[in-house]
């Protein structure tokens, strides 16, 4: 599976549990840790744990290993490594203040299909 592909398996693993403001950074050349960068938020810590939950099933479903999932009990910030692409799910509170955005905000975003925000 390619690192485009992956994104968008991603990304439609969060769309499906209603993520917000679901926006991909593309981190070639700028990151290290991935060639990708997808950031979205719930608006609960239920709808948190429930997008987390998505795509780990779903990654799972076609054989993609999670290389990391940090915060998942909090729900506040949760993180899924999934090698080239890095999913940050965070609770509506948190995004604002952690604004990943701005902080890899040399970062060009990546256009997505079938996202509604």
């Amino acid at each position: 599976m390619s690192n485009q592909e992956l994104l968008q398996l991603a990304v439609n693993a969060v769309d499906d549990k209603k993520a917000e403001q679901v926006v991909a950074l593309n981190m070639k050349g700028i990151s290290l840790i991935a060639d990708f960068f997808l950031i979205c938020h719930g608006n609960s810590e239920k709808q948190v744990q429930a997008i987390a939950h998505e795509l780990k099933k779903v990654a799972q479903e076609q054989g993609i290993e999670i290389k990391r999932l940090e915060g998942y009990e909090q729900a506040r910030w949760v993180l899924i490594d999934l090698g080239d692409v890095v999913v940050h799910v965070f609770h509506k509170d948190e995004r604002a203040y952690y604004n990943l955005e701005k902080l890899w905000g040399d970062a060009p975003t990546v256009e997505l299909e079938g996202v509604i925000s």
